[in-house]
C-alpha cells in the first residue's frame, strides 16, 4: 500500500507537520466522544423523557377518565383552543435543534392521534392532536420535560479544554523543535559557505546530532585551513623554479628562447588551473552582503576592457545577496573565458527572486552536446576537437572550478543551449 497520494497534502515544514500530528489525534477524539454523547445523552435521554411526556398526554386525552382538566393541570399540560385550520403543514423546528428530531419522532409514535409538533425555543413545546372525530386540540408543555437540559454543555468543555491543552502541548512542543530547526539552519548555512555559531540543545537525540555537527564542522574546517595553507606553499615553491627558468632562458638567443619562453608560460597557466582548482571555495574571506547586479556588471566592465566581446544584457530584479565575491568573480571571469575561448560573442543576465539568484552566460559557439554536459562538470575532463579547436593547454578545469564555487554556495551550476546565440548556455543558481 502506498500514500505517494497523501503528500501533496501534507504540509512542508516541521512545525506544519508536528502541529498536524498534534492536533489529528484530540480532534478525532473529540469527535468520537461528540458522536457517543450525541447518541446516549440527545438520543436516549430525550428519547426517554419523551415517552414519559406521551404517556402523560395520552392519559389526559383518553375518555375514560372524568376529569380531565384537572389531571392535565396537575401534569402541567396546557390545553389551548384551536381550529384544524390553525394546524401547521409540517412540523417546525430551528435547524440546529437536534434533539428536536428526536422529540418529534418519540411523540409521532407514541401518541395517539398525533398532527403536528412545534419547537418554539428552548422552553415551550406545542403539539397538535386529533382523536377520532373529535376537534383538533393544542398541547403547550414545557420542552425541559421533553429533552436533556443543557445538552451543549460537555461540547463546549470538550471544545474549550482541548483547544486549551493543544495550546499548552504546542507551546511545549514548540520548545522541542527549536532546537532543530537552530541546527537544521546551522547545517544549511554551513552547506552555502557560512559560518553560523551553534550550541547542542534540547533532548538527548537532538544534542548528539548537534555534537556530531560541530565535529564534523571542524573537520571539515581544519581540512580547508590545512588545504590552504599547502597550496600557499606549493604555488610558491613551484613559482620560484619557474622564475628562474624563466631569467635562464632570457639569456638565450631569440631562436632558442621563443619556443622555451611558450613551454614556461604553458606550464605557468598549467599550475595556475591547477591551484585555482584545487583552491576552490576555500577562500578565507567570509561571505558578505553583495549588491546585485551591481556585482555582476563590474566583472562584465573589467572583462569588457580586457578586450572580452562580453556584454550584460538582461537585468530581473535587484537587491543583495550573501555571497564570496572572490570565489564567485573567478567562476564568472571562468565561464566568460569560455564563452570568449568557443565563440564570437558573450551575454550575461542576472535574475534576481525572493528565493534564488541565477546568472546566465551565453555563448555562440559550438555548445556542448547533452550527453557530455555531466561529463564537462568533472574535473580534467577534455571534450572533443569541437569544443577544443583552437586550445591546446586547456586541462578541463574551467568549469569544473565553476561548478564547485556554485556548490560552496548551496546551489548548481547547470548547462544548456543558449535560445538566444546558440551556443551554450552556463547557469549558475544559488539559493537565497
Amino acid at each position: 500500500m502506498t500514500f505517494e497520494w497523501l503528500k501533496r497534502y501534507m504540509p512542508d515544514g516541521l512545525y506544519g507537520r508536528a502541529a498536524l500530528i498534534l492536533v489529528l489525534p484530540v480532534v478525532t477524539l473529540q469527535l468520537v466522544v461528540s458522536v457517543v454523547f450525541i447518541q446516549r445523552h440527545f438520543e436516549g435521554v430525550t428519547e426517554q423523557m419523551t415517552r414519559e411526556i406521551a404517556r402523560q398526554i395520552n392519559t389526559v386525552l383518553d375518555p375514560e377518565w372524568d376529569d380531565d382538566a384537572r389531571l392535565a393541570e396537575r401534569l402541567s399540560l396546557d390545553f389551548l383552543p384551536t381550529s384544524a385550520a390553525q394546524v401547521p403543514e409540517a412540523h417546525i423546528r430551528r435547524w440546529y435543534d437536534f434533539s428536536g428530531i428526536v422529540v418529534i419522532r418519540t411523540l409521532d409514535q407514541h401518541v395517539v392521534g398525533f398532527q403536528r409538533a412545534h419547537l418554539v425555543d428552548d422552553w415551550t413545546v406545542h403539539i397538535w392532536v386529533q382523536r377520532g372525530n373529535e376537534p383538533v386540540q393544542m398541547i403547550e408543555f414545557n420542552r425541559k420535560r421533553a429533552s436533556a437540559s443543557n445538552p451543549h454543555q460537555l461540547l463546549v468543555n470538550m471544545v474549550v479544554f482541548g483547544a486549551l491543552m493543544t495550546l499548552i502541548a504546542y507551546l511545549y512542543l514548540r520548545n522541542q523543535l527549536r532546537p532543530i530547526k537552530r541546527l537544521a539552519k546551522a547545517s544549511e548555512a554551513f552547506g552555502r559557505g557560512r559560518h553560523v555559531a551553534y550550541s547542542p540543545s534540547g533532548a538527548i537525540e537532538v544534542r548528539a546530532a548537534g555534537h556530531a555537527f560541530l565535529d564534523m564542522r571542524a573537520r571539515i574546517e581544519r581540512q580547508i585551513e590545512q588545504r590552504t595553507m599547502m597550496l600557499s606553499g606549493i604555488s610558491h615553491d613551484l613559482r620560484t623554479p619557474l622564475t628562474r627558468l624563466r631569467l635562464s632562458v632570457s639569456m638565450l638567443d631569440d631562436t632558442e628562447r621563443e619556443p622555451l619562453e611558450r613551454d614556461i608560460d604553458d606550464m605557468q597557466k598549467l599550475i595556475d588551473a591547477f591551484l585555482d582548482f584545487a583552491r576552490g571555495n576555500a577562500d578565507s574571506a567570509q561571505p558578505e552582503p553583495t549588491d546585485m547586479p551591481g556585482f555582476a556588471q563590474e566583472i562584465v566592465d573589467d572583462c569588457a576592457r580586457a578586450g572580452v566581446p562580453v556584454s550584460l544584457v538582461d537585468v530581473d530584479g535587484a537587491g543583495q545577496v550573501t555571497l564570496r565575491q572572490t570565489a564567485l568573480r573567478r567562476a564568472l571571469e571562468n565561464l566568460i573565458g569560455n564563452a570568449e575561448r568557443y565563440g564570437t560573442h558573450c551575454e550575461v543576465s542576472v535574475a534576481l527572486t525572493e528565493k534564488s539568484l541565477r546568472i546566465r552566460v551565453e555563448d555562440d559557439g559550438p555548445g556542448i552536446a547533452a550527453g557530455q554536459r555531466g561529463a564537462a562538470l568533472r574535473p580534467f575532463v577534455r571534450l572533443d576537437p569541437a569544443r577544443n579547436q583552437d586550445s591546446g593547454t586547456g586541462v578541463g578545469l574551467g568549469l569544473a572550478i565553476a561548478a564547485d564555487i556554485a556548490r560552496g554556495h548551496g546551489g548548481v551550476l547547470r548547462l544548456g543551449v543558449s535560445e538566444t546565440l546558440g551556443g551554450l548556455r552556463a547557469d549558475i543558481v544559488i539559493a537565497r
